[in-house]
């Protein structure tokens, strides 16, 4: 859980340390889309190993399977949750590059 969240806390510092400079240049969309994506890989990355690790931790111990069907669903709700985020974060990247493309344009 640690691992993910520092992770998390480092892509969110990366991307607004990069952002800052990047508005004063003329914006290179490629690489923005492509920073996003690597950040969402690692993010989505760093869930997968949070989720093993809890699955590893019940080998040792007797889980009813209840609590396993409710950890179970957790973790498709967090998958879920996750995966409409990244979704709503590209789009918003899109309308962002949409936005700036369409005051350009007024602008010359």
């Amino acid at each position: 859980m640690r691992r993910y969240l520092f992770i998390l806390a480092a892509s969110m510092l990366l991307g607004i340390g990069l952002a800052t400079p990047l508005r004063a240049q003329n914006v290179d969309y490629g690489a923005q889309r492509k920073m996003l994506k690597s950040q969402q890989k690692l993010e989505w990355h760093a869930l997968m190993v949070q989720q093993q690790a809890r699955k590893q931790s019940w080998k040792g111990r007797q889980v009813s399977g209840a609590e396993r069907a409710l950890a179970n669903h957790q973790m498709e709700r967090e998958r879920r949750d996750m995966k409409m985020r990244q979704k709503d974060q590209m789009q918003d990247l899109k309308d962002r590059q949409r936005n700036l493309q369409e005051m350009q344009r007024a602008y010359h």
